[in-house]
Parts: C-alpha cells; structure tokens; sequence
C-alpha cells in the first residue's frame, strides 16, 4: 500500500465560480489522478448541481464546499465549509453575493473595455470573478497575458480594479456553522497577518495544511496551531484549470476529517453534474 498517496483533495473550483472543469469534469479528473475524495468548494457559491453533502460519482466521493470570503477587519479571508447542508440563511448570502459580483464585474469589465478599447465579449452571470475576465483579456486583442491582466490592470492595486461586498466574519462562522460539517480557514499563509488568520481559526473546526504555495512555508506552525486549539488538518490544490493532487492529505492524514463526514448519498449522475 502507497502510505504517501494523497487520497483526498479539499480544495477545487468549476465553472460555478472561476474553475474551468464542470463538476463531471472535475470528477473524472479527480479518478484519474487517483483520488478517492474531492471536495468541490466554489468562491461564494454551492454547486447547484451537486444533490447532496457528498455524493458518489463513477467511485469518487464528492464533498459538496464552499470556499466563502468573509471582512475579519485586518484582512479579508478565505473560510471552508465541508459536506454543506442548504439553509435558507446561506442561500439568502450567497445570492446577495453574487449579485453583487454581476454589478461589480459589470463595472470592472466597462473600466477595462474602455481603458483597453475592445470588447471582451464577457457575460455577466452568476460567479463571475476576476479570472474570467483576465482569461478574455489573454485571449483579446490587448497586450496583456493573464497575469499581465491582474498586475496591470484589474489586480487590488490597478486602475480598472472594483473593490465587492463580503460577508462579515462572524457572520460568515455563523452560516457556515449552521450548514457544514467542518468549518475551516484556507490557504493561512496567503494572508498578510499570518498571526491573525491563524488566530481565527483557532475557533474553527479545521485549518489547511497542505496546499501548494509555491514557496517555503512555515508548516510546523500550522501544525502547532491546530495542536493547541484541537484542529483538524485539511488540504487541497486549489484547483481551477485540470491539475488536481498537487497537495491534499493520504489516508492516514484524512481519516480524522472523514469522521466528520457523512457518508455518501448514492443517486443519479445529475447529482454531481
């Protein structure tokens, strides 16, 4: 038995949101990369499509997620939310978020067609986000490649950039409490107060460990966080495009986290589509 093979990756995006996989995309990607679990955590969305907390698809289970952003006052940060049940309260935010992301990309993609002088040809939907936009402007006519977009242009700091409402952090604890399994704080050490991001999940229920920074991080401080305040270690790749278990957690690393969850629904495709 592979002990190093990661089993489970809790941290992916679709089309919902900013991914570029569909949900059956996304699965069988996942069961080709050899994955057993894959939780799909779109920004500020509940996949529509995915009929249960996890279901069961072609041998994957599906953690239906949500990855919220919420105003902790110093910064702005990332929550998880694992094996989410519907509320009426979660469903009222997470449609006040998204329209304000249509207002706000609608803004962000006038400044930029009339900055740049072309039509990006963009359609303002439901989990429209910056990306999208920075992909049209790769592929338009404009002397920008994609990250050329977000340095350039449409990043915190550029000229065509709109600041969007998000959800206030008690609040966003409160609503994700309600309706997840397990509740934790992404990517700590994409924060500019580390200290601060790991003091708010010091009253989650679980912290990612294992994520893909790109760059040396201090993971035994995770560790030590999550040891004082009794926290799961949760993982994943954060994946938008096809590249899943680049991070996420072995067998051993999981079991703690699939106690939390429920087992799998087992119903039609469509459930996971």
């Amino acid at each position: 038995m592979d002990t190093d093979r990661i089993v489970a990756d809790l941290h992916a995006h679709t089309t919902v949101s900013d991914g570029t996989l569909t949900a059956d995309e996304l699965v069988d990607v996942a069961r080709e990369a050899g994955l057993d679990w894959v939780a799909i955590t779109d920004h500020d969305r509940v996949h529509p499509d995915v009929g249960a907390p996890v279901v069961e698809r072609d041998g994957v289970r599906v953690v239906r997620g949500i990855e919220l952003r919420v105003d902790a006052g110093f910064e702005r940060l990332d929550l998880l939310g694992y094996a989410v049940e519907r509320t009426d309260a979660l469903d009222a935010e997470i449609e006040r978020l998204q329209t304000d992301r249509e207002q706000r990309g609608a803004a962000i993609l006038d400044a930029v067609e009339d900055r740049l002088g072309v039509d990006l040809g963009v359609e303002l939907r439901p989990g429209l986000g910056r990306p999208h936009i920075a992909r049209a402007i790769d592929e338009s006519p404009a002397p920008y490649d994609y990250a050329g977009a977000f340095d350039e242009l449409i990043g915190n700091d550029g000229p065509c950039y709109v600041a969007r409402e998000v959800t206030e952090l008690e609040r966003g604890v409160e609503l994700l409490r309600d309706a997840s399994a397990v509740v934790g704080l992404a990517h700590p050490f994409r924060y500019d107060d580390v200290d601060a991001a790991l003091d708010v999940a010091r009253e989650l229920d679980a912290v990612e460990r294992f994520y893909p920074y790109g760059r040396a991080v201090d993971d035994a401080r995770v560790e030590r966080v999550a040891a004082e305040s009794d926290l799961l270690l949760t993982g994943g790749t954060d994946v938008h495009e096809r590249t899943l278990a680049e991070a996420g957690l072995t067998a051993e690393a999981f079991a703690p986290v699939r106690e939390r969850l429920p087992d799998p629904h087992r119903g039609p495709r469509s459930d996971a589509a």
